[in-house]
């Protein structure tokens, strides 16, 4: 009786982005690349961003002050923090819608765009690379069940209100799993506008509230935010 051979086993197909890096190019390369292009237009921005309120803390202190506090919110806890706290401080749903999203935004094209030229090694940023590869971790572990569903399901990544499944990260598994870059920032800025718009519909009800009791509404916000980094510290105290 003859004995058949073992069928191959096939690999699935790696996707472009994970290919071997290429050599760094030079200057004029790096900003002729699109992730390049898109660091520099969020770097600017960033930049606008800091002297409009600088501009501001010269001509409304008090509501420059509320702007700075709820982008570090907002970047350090995430958007449902940073609009809650716009809403207790009495702002309407212009400025604080508008700056989540101007806020997001940036943090999109500046932090995704630093993490490809990084994994291509065009880029060696020091002091934020234990911040990429901790995205990258995390990008990682949730890879699969997005690629699942594709776009749609990087969409649904970015939208849910869980645990660093945020723009950021959402935009680095699109990275990962091999999507176009167009298709990634239209699929991961799209589900971050929507979900703006979402908390500032849930928010509603509460802005008036907020407005007429707005001391008792930042004592409460600050005492969650509080409650929020106890529970969190055994996590932020984790050696990486």
């Amino acid at each position: 009786m003859m004995a058949v051979a073992p069928e191959p086993i096939v690999s699935p197909p790696v996707p472009a982005s994970n290919v071997a890096p290429r050599p760094a190019p030079g200057l004029r390369g790096l900003i002729a690349s699109a992730e390049g292009r898109l660091l520099a237009i969020g770097l600017g921005l960033a930049g606008l961003m800091s002297f409009t309120l600088g501009l501001a803390a010269i001509v409304w202190p008090d509501t420059a002050l509320v702007l700075a506090a709820m982008t570090g919110l907002n970047l350090l806890i995430g958007r449902a923090a940073g609009m809650a706290y716009g809403y207790a401080s009495g702002l309407g749903h212009v400025p604080v819608i508008a700056l989540n999203v101007f806020v997001e935004t940036v943090q999109v094209l500046v932090v995704y765009s630093l993490f490809v030229l990084s994994w291509r090694h065009w880029v060696h940023v020091p002091r934020l690379q234990p911040l990429l590869d901790r995205m990258h971790a995390s990008a990682q572990a949730r890879r699969e069940g997005v690629q699942r569903f594709g776009v749609v399901g990087l969409f649904a990544f970015v939208f849910m209100p869980l645990w660093m499944t945020g723009p950021v990260v959402g935009a680095i598994i699109g990275f990962l799993i091999g999507l176009r870059l167009r298709t990634t920032l239209t699929a991961v800025l799209t589900a971050t506008y929507v979900a703006i718009g979402s908390y500032a519909a849930l928010m509603d009800p509460m802005r008036d509230w907020a407005i007429d009791h707005r001391r008792f509404a930042l004592l409460g916000l600050a005492v969650a935010l509080g409650m929020l980094w106890w529970a969190l510290r055994p996590l932020l105290r984790r050696p990486r």
